[in-house]
This record gives structure tokens, sequence and C-alpha cells, in this order.
């Protein structure tokens, strides 16, 4: 069993995309998420890009996507070693 995340690293543009895919304000994102709006602007800026998984959790399923979806992860640095 692994030890649950410490925090996520989100892709602000993937956020932004899937909010605007949507049709959804960033206002709305944010009352839904319960988050405020300006944390969302930051994540979608890029300014801010680790969440706790509660919030992270949250934010996933107001943008309707399941548990194992990840396209709002910031996508891995490969391995150059």
């Amino acid at each position: 069993m692994t030890a649950p995340r410490a925090t996520y690293e989100v892709d602000g543009a993937a956020i932004r995309r899937l909010r605007m895919a949507r049709g959804i304000q960033i206002a709305d994102l944010a009352r839904s998420a319960r988050i405020s709006r300006s944390y969302l602007s930051r994540l979608e800026t890029g300014v801010r890009r680790q969440m706790r998984p509660p919030t992270y959790t949250a934010l996933r399923t107001a943008l309707g996507l399941d548990a194992d979806d990840a396209q709002l992860l910031a996508p891995s640095e490969p391995n150059t070693e």
C-alpha cells in the first residue's frame, strides 16, 4: 500500500482548458470546488502549482472527472539518468 500524496502538482493550462470546454466561468468553478476565485486563477496561470489532496479532489470532482483521471496533473519529468 502506498502512502497518500502530500500534494499534487497540477497543470494550470489543463485546468483552464477543461473549465472553458465545459463552459464554466472561473467564479462558478471556484464556488463548486469550494476554493477562492483568486486561488483558482493562480492555479490556471501557473503561479501556484501544488494542491493538497482534498482540494485537488474537490476541483477534479467539480470538473466532472473520475478519480483515476489524471488530466489535471502536471506532466511528469522524464528520467534522464
